[in-house]
């Protein structure tokens, strides 16, 4: 069977929630530039556009939920502002290392709230928001834990959902192991960047889980470099 017919279950280095210290920093900032490059903020951002302008507000909570150093929120910020949209937002991550450095790394961004927080603890407590995002965030999970875990947004979400996560392809996986083993000097990264590829989704597996989770209201679609965006309406 070929090592893409379904999604890897080998864990990322990333998915320690203890890990820090520079070899994380110089990871954050290596997937910082890597995101910038091959153009996959953009999905999330463009979602967001889709779900405003199907649910017009004066303003919006978003919970950006894996959220790492921030990046996402800083992107998302600037979108809003941009576009002259009120919104306030939440950066949730389990890793209280990663929590630290998006509060140092974004400091100058208002109107937003930094939590440490497992979303698969039993005591996740989300207070409802309008939007969620989760942007290379559910392929570190088991499609069990991602149909519990939309289960749980489904309840905690007001409107809706943008997912922007990797599509597993031979040549996403392929180039970005050859690129960040001539590049990266994180070997967090290195080891991470292409895992990551056989840990993520084919569009079925997507129809899958959301099926399993009871979810009817949605789009898929596909993104350069090989990007998949799932837009819920949870409304």
């Amino acid at each position: 069977m070929s090592r893409f017919a379904q999604r890897s279950t080998e864990k990322e280095l990333m998915d320690d929630l203890d890990c820090s210290g520079p070899v994380l920093e110089q990871t954050l900032r290596e997937l910082k530039t890597i995101n910038r490059w091959l153009g996959g903020n953009h999905v999330t951002t463009d979602g967001l556009d889709k779900l405003t302008r199907t649910y017009p507000q004066s303003s919006y909570s978003i919970a950006d939920l894996g959220c790492g150093g921030g990046d996402m929120i800083r992107i998302m910020h600037d979108w809003a502002e941009k576009r002259k949209i009120s919104a306030n937002f939440t950066g949730i991550d389990a890793n209280r290392n990663i929590i630290e450095l998006a509060r140092v790394r974004q400091k100058d961004l208002s109107q937003v709230q930094w939590e440490v927080c497992n979303v698969f603890d039993p005591e996740f407590s989300l207070s409802q928001v309008d939007f969620t995002t989760c942007t290379l965030f559910t392929h570190h999970f088991t499609d069990r834990e991602l149909v519990d875990l939309l289960v749980a947004l489904r309840e905690k979400t007001k409107l809706g959902c943008v997912i922007n996560d990797l599509h597993r392809h031979p040549l996403a996986y392929y180039s970005i192991r050859i690129l960040t083993g001539l590049f990266s000097k994180s070997p967090m990264v290195r080891h991470d960047a292409s895992l990551s590829v056989l840990r993520s989704f084919s569009k079925k597996d997507w129809e899958t889980i959301l099926k399993k989770a009871g979810i009817e209201n949605y789009q898929i679609r596909w993104f350069w470099a090989f990007r998949w965006q799932i837009c819920i309406k949870f409304n």
